[in-house]
């Protein structure tokens, strides 16, 4: 989730998935898939740059050995994908 600041002070976060679009013009709206647009205080380019980091944070948890031994099956001997009962 990407963290950005309404027009009221207020912090909210939102899903980078559903972002559509970020205009600038002068100030920041983002619109969302669903069709909600939300006017926020940060620039684009700030907006932009929590999402690219957010992104990289997933890639590199995804690519970590944490991640490789949770999708490692838990009984490799007993598993046979082919075998029919």
């Amino acid at each position: 989730m990407v963290k950005v600041t309404t027009r009221d002070g207020t912090e909210m976060y939102l899903n980078p998935d559903l972002i559509e679009i970020i205009t600038e013009t002068p100030d920041t709206h983002i619109t969302l898939s669903n069709g909600n647009r939300y006017l926020v205080l940060e620039p684009a380019r700030v907006v932009i740059s929590r999402i690219v980091n957010f992104k990289a944070h997933l890639f590199r948890h995804a690519s970590s050995s944490v991640a490789r031994r949770y999708l490692r099956k838990r009984d490799a001997e007993s598993y046979h994908p082919n075998c029919r009962i």
